[in-house]
């Protein structure tokens, strides 16, 4: 119900929402601003107040750079707040979005540095081994169900455009998330079990917002830019995603 009241409000600052059709000349995205292609989504619950977490922000970082074909993101959680350091990027919802995955996934009590792979996998966030197994156990979320979408700047606003289910799939309804991305920050940590270290985190989403609901058909989001821009916001990100917390069946990321 408050994902749904959360999309309304949203809606209220959209410029357009509906069926693919809008003009020809919204439609044409530049090749420089065109959003890039998605293979895999790579969610990284972390916590500054996580000893263990470190070597799984750097380890993102490297997927990051070495696969640019994969959308590696942080998302740090207020979880362990109350051990002696409250976490300066942490979101509660962020953390509400791990503990939907582990219900869902039946991974048990959450913890960190823990990554969630297109919504159907996870792993401990620092064992690159696992993390490898569970990309490829995860591939058919962006696979056979794969929905096509398009993420580009249009004057003072940013057009989404999705593309229709695949034939003789199932289609379930989805979420259409909309997420605003800093791509570097650093933190330094003064209280807690990594005190006295300056920890760099990357490719923070600072906000995840549900924009819109794909029912299968081909469908086009404009939406202002000023409804979610920020002065340290670096790229925009749009995941579909099956029910709330569900697969991931389609991603696009762009760059401003």
């Amino acid at each position: 119900m408050l994902k749904r009241v959360a999309i309304g409000l949203f809606m209220c600052i959209a410029v357009a929402i509906g069926p693919a059709g809008v003009s020809q000349a919204q439609m044409e995205p530049g090749s420089a601003t065109a959003s890039r292609p998605v293979t895999a989504v790579i969610e990284l619950f972390t916590s500054q107040g996580c000893s263990s977490c470190p070597p799984a922000d750097a380890l993102l970082k490297d997927i990051a750079a070495s696969h640019k074909d994969v959308m590696a993101l942080s998302l740090p959680v207020d979880i362990w707040d109350y051990i002696g350091w409250k976490d300066t990027l942490a979101s509660p919802k962020n953390s509400e979005r791990q503990r939907a995955y582990s219900r869902l996934l039946g991974s048990g009590p959450v913890y960190t540095p823990q990554v969630v792979i297109n919504g159907v996998a996870q792993a401990i966030g620092s064992d690159s081994r696992e993390i490898d197994a569970a990309m490829e156990k995860a591939k058919g979320a962006l696979g056979s169900k794969h929905v096509p979408v398009r993420l580009w700047p249009h004057r003072n606003s940013v057009i989404i455009e999705m593309g229709d289910a695949p034939a003789n799939i199932e289609v379930k309804e989805s979420t259409i998330w909309l997420a605003v991305v800093q791509k570097s920050v650093d933190v330094q940590i003064q209280r807690g079990e990594n005190e006295g270290s300056t920890l760099t985190y990357h490719n923070v989403v600072r906000e995840l917002t549900p924009v819109g609901v794909w029912t299968g058909k081909a469908a086009t989001i404009q939406l202002l830019r000023s409804a979610f821009m920020r002065p340290d916001i670096e790229d925009i990100i749009v995941l579909i995603q099956e029910a709330d917390y569900g697969p991931i069946i389609g991603a696009a990321w762009l760059g401003l």
